[in-house]
């Protein structure tokens, strides 16, 4: 089995191989708004996966699956050639669905943006169900010279000696 960084070093070459071959040497005009845009190897270097993209309505990418499919011989020919490796992979060809999702992730993210803004303008135009400001505030004092002890009245609560157990009071 071949390590990690090999497998991944044979895919970008091979990605640079089959680009170059589908441009100078295969000559279909099927071929003329194909983008490889990655390829994935098993462990083994056995199998290589090309994913692609096709520029144009889904009659184009029907007409370049069988263009990549008819030419799969000769890319495969030239990845054997150019890369020196003992077995030469054999190549598949995948539509590659990043950009639909790509795609479909923008028109999500358009309607989010588009229900923040109606939020965003029903949140302007509210007013508050009760008072603007809920909290309490301090009760703001008549006195101005922050002498609260004169203000207040004597509370009579007895002398000390009514109390059972005080000190000085009788103990019963």
């Amino acid at each position: 089995m071949a390590d990690a960084p090999r497998a991944r070093r044979l895919a970008k070459r091979i990605i640079q191989i089959v680009a170059s071959t589908l441009e100078h040497e295969v000559k279909d005009p099927r071929l003329a708004m194909v983008t490889i845009t990655d390829a994935r190897l098993t462990a083994d270097l056995r199998e290589a996966t090309v994913y692609y993209t096709v520029y144009g309505g889904e009659a184009d990418q029907t007409a370049s699956a069988a263009a990549l499919a008819s030419a799969t011989g000769v890319v495969r020919t030239a990845v054997g050639r150019q890369t020196g490796v003992r077995h030469t992979p054999s190549i598949a060809f995948v539509p590659d669905a990043v950009p639909e999702g790509a795609a479909r992730m923008e028109e999500l993210l358009a309607g989010a943006r588009a229900a923040d803004a109606e939020v965003a303008s029903q949140a302007a135009a509210a007013s508050y169900a009760g008072e603007a400001d809920p909290y309490r505030k301090p009760r703001e004092d008549d006195d101005l010279d922050g002498d609260l002890d004169e203000d207040l009245e004597p509370v009579d609560t007895g002398s000390d000696s009514e109390v059972p157990g005080a000190l000085g009071g009788p103990a019963r």
